[in-house]
C-alpha cells in the first residue's frame, strides 16, 4: 500500500456509556458499582460501570445474577432519551473534525480523518483532541483506536480501556494480527470462532497457510474477509450514510432450554436487549419478527405488522408472547430466540410529523 493510499481511521468507543452518563449526572453514584437496568426478578443489565465490572457484572446479565456477584450494586433505570441526546452531542464533536462518520450505536463510531477539516497531519493527535473535547465539554471518558483500516481501529480501541488511545500503524498491522486471538477478531462470532478452533485456527497467524479459496470453502463469504484480515487488509470504507433496515437481538443458548420457565427467562433477556436497541435506534418501525431455532436446528420465524408504529412496549411483548406460544411444540427444546423490527419510518415521514406537531 503506497503512502498516498493509506487511510486514517479512528474508532471512538465511549467507556461504560449509560452508566457513565448516570454517574456524571448523579454525583452520589461516582466511584460506586452502578448498573443501568431493572432490578426486578426479570431485569437485565443494560450497562455496568467499571466499578461494577470489577465484580464480574456485565451488560445483558440477569439482574439477579449481577446482585449475587455484587451485593452492593446500585440500580438506575435507563433514560434512553437522555442517552440519545448525549450521543448527538458527541457526534457534533466528531463533525468538527470530519464529515465522514459511521455510527455503530449510541456509544461508538468510526471516523475517516484522512482529509480532516483542520488538515491536521496526525490521526493520533485528532483522536486525542476528540477525547479531550468529550471530557472537557461533556464530562465523559472515551477510548480511541487509530489505524489504517476499520478492523484494526476497532481492535485498537479495546486495547487500553478505559480512557485509552492505542495506535496500530501500517508497518505493525500484519504483525499485530498474527498474535491476535481469534476470539478478539471484530465481527467473528462465537459459532465461527468455534469452527475456526476446530480447524486448528487459534490466532491470526494460523490463518496464513490457507489460501483464500480454502478459507471460503470452510467459512463461506467470511473466508475471503478472514484471508485479507490475516494480512492486515480491510478495504471497507467508513460509510457516513448507512440505512439500517432492521434492529434486532438474539441469543444462542449454551444449553438447550425446554421448560416454560427457562424459555420465558431467556426470552425476557432477548426482549429487553432488543427493546433497548430499538429505542436507541431513534426510528419507529411497524413489522416485528420472532425467530426461534430448536435443537434439531429447524428455524421458525413469525411476524406481525402493526397498523401504527410500535411504541407500546407492553403491547408488543403481549403479541410476541402469543407468537412464541404458537411457535413452540411441546417438549421441543430451543437453541435460539431472536426478535427484530423493520419497516421503519422514513426521513420524509419524520419531517411531516414534526411539521404537523407545529400546527
Amino acid at each position: 500500500m503506497s503512502k498516498a493510499e493509506v487511510r486514517k481511521i479512528i474508532h471512538i468507543d465511549m467507556d461504560a456509556f449509560y452508566a457513565s452518563v448516570e454517574q456524571r449526572d448523579h454525583p452520589e453514584l461516582r466511584g460506586k458499582p452502578v448498573a443501568v437496568g431493572g432490578s426486578s426478578g426479570r431485569g437485565v443489565i443494560a450497562a455496568a460501570s467499571y466499578e461494577a465490572r470489577a465484580f464480574g457484572v456485565r451488560s445483558a446479565m440477569p439482574s439477579r445474577l449481577a446482585l449475587r456477584k455484587c451485593p452492593t450494586l446500585l440500580f438506575v433505570r435507563p433514560t434512553f432519551e437522555k442517552y440519545k441526546q448525549v450521543s448527538k452531542e458527541i457526534n457534533a464533536i466528531f463533525s468538527r473534525y470530519t464529515p465522514i462518520i459511521e455510527p455503530l450505536s449510541l456509544d461508538e463510531a468510526f471516523l475517516d480523518v484522512t482529509f480532516s477539516k483542520y488538515e491536521m497531519p496526525s490521526a493520533t493527535y485528532i483522536a486525542q483532541q476528540i477525547k479531550n473535547d468529550i471530557r472537557n465539554e461533556l464530562g465523559l471518558i472515551a477510548s480511541a483506536g487509530v489505524s489504517y483500516n476499520k478492523f484494526l481501529a476497532k481492535i485498537a480501541s479495546d486495547q487500553d480501556k478505559p480512557d485509552g488511545l492505542f495506535v496500530i500503524t501500517p508497518e505493525d498491522g500484519a504483525e499485530f494480527i498474527k498474535a491476535l486471538p481469534i476470539e478478539d477478531f471484530f465481527g467473528v462470532g462465537k459459532v465461527t470462532a468455534e469452527k475456526m478452533k476446530a480447524n486448528n485456527i487459534f490466532k491470526g497467524s494460523d490463518l496464513l497457510p490457507y489460501s483464500k479459496w480454502e478459507l471460503q470453502q470452510i467459512f463461506g463469504k467470511t473466508g475471503g474477509f478472514l484471508y485479507d484480515i490475516a494480512r492486515g487488509e480491510d478495504h471497507r470504507k467508513v460509510q457516513s450514510e448507512r440505512v439500517r433496515k432492521s434492529v434486532g437481538a438474539e441469543m444462542t443458548f449454551s444449553q438447550n432450554v425446554s421448560t416454560p420457565v427457562e424459555i420465558n427467562e431467556r426470552f425476557t433477556q432477548v426482549f429487553e436487549k432488543w427493546w433497548e436497541r430499538y429505542e436507541a435506534h431513534g426510528r419507529k418501525g411497524r413489522t416485528v419478527t420472532l425467530k426461534i431455532r430448536n435443537h434439531e436446528f429447524e428455524t421458525i420465524t413469525r411476524s406481525f405488522t402493526d397498523t401504527k408504529y410500535v411504541v407500546d412496549k407492553r403491547n408488543v411483548r403481549k403479541h410476541l408472547d402469543q407468537l412464541l406460544y404458537e411457535s413452540i411444540s411441546p417438549g421441543v427444546a430451543l437453541r435460539l430466540i431472536g426478535v427484530s423490527i423493520s419497516s421503519f419510518e422514513s426521513d420524509t415521514e419524520q419531517q411531516e410529523l414534526k411539521q404537523l406537531a407545529l400546527w
